[in-house]
């Protein structure tokens, strides 16, 4: 965000998008190549497109609902089981899966980026206490729901107003928060009816097949 803002003041006022599109490519690309880099089994990775359709059968039947989904919940409760670096890459998948049946366009990247941030800041909570604390989940959830909406309210005042400043900003973050409520109302409800029986699925199918090296799951064994 600093490299960002000090960008936007360099290029008085031009070309403002190109450059966050540079910072979004520098942002997700090493966490692919390091994801593409390191050894990992086949039933990981049959998991994780598990996981990825999962969270795109969650998002597009209700694409007529807006930012009523259940794509967040997915990629926080597998963040919860898979970690920091498998939550970033199957959240950020799920935007990308999701909008070749939605479209795809400019605001791809920043949903990406979105999704993938949500599971990797979820994915940091696996090896704590804090994972077993479903009200704390709760407040967690409605909070990314705001949070995924001010990085995409981002874009929209970077590709649409003119001129930027700082009042254009706050209109533009203001003009969603009826469908960002909407988005934290929806992880809310959803991780507080949903989030212990998935989390015990998916704890117990990477028990009971492996799915992650033992090192990744030695901490888990030890806060049960």
């Amino acid at each position: 965000m600093l490299v960002l803002l000090a960008g936007m003041l360099l290029l008085k006022g031009k070309h403002y998008l190109w450059f966050s599109f540079g910072c979004l490519a520098v942002s997700i690309l090493p966490a692919y190549w390091h994801f593409e880099k390191r050894e990992m089994s086949t039933r990981l990775l049959v998991f994780l497109a598990v996981i990825v359709a999962l969270g795109v059968l969650g998002r597009v039947p209700l694409a007529a609902i807006p930012n009523v989904q259940l794509t967040s919940f997915v990629v926080i409760v597998s963040a919860v089981s898979l970690g920091p670096e498998m939550g970033f890459v199957s959240g950020s998948m799920m935007a990308l899966v999701s909008n070749l049946f939605l479209g795809q366009g400019p605001w791809t990247p920043w949903q990406m980026l979105a999704w993938g941030l949500m599971g990797l800041t979820t994915g940091l909570l696996r090896r704590s206490q804090l994972k077993d604390n479903v009200w704390l989940l709760v407040v967690w959830g409605a909070l990314w729901g705001f949070w995924f909406g001010w990085i995409m309210d981002l874009w929209y005042a970077l590709a649409y107003v003119r001129p930027l400043r700082v009042t254009s900003f706050l209109l533009a973050f203001a003009g969603s928060f009826l469908f960002d409520a909407l988005h934290a109302a929806t992880n809310a409800v959803s991780i507080l009816l949903l989030y212990r029986p998935w989390r015990q699925l998916m704890d117990r199918l990477i028990t009971k097949y492996q799915i992650l090296p033992k090192s990744m799951t030695s901490g888990q064994r030890h806060h049960r």
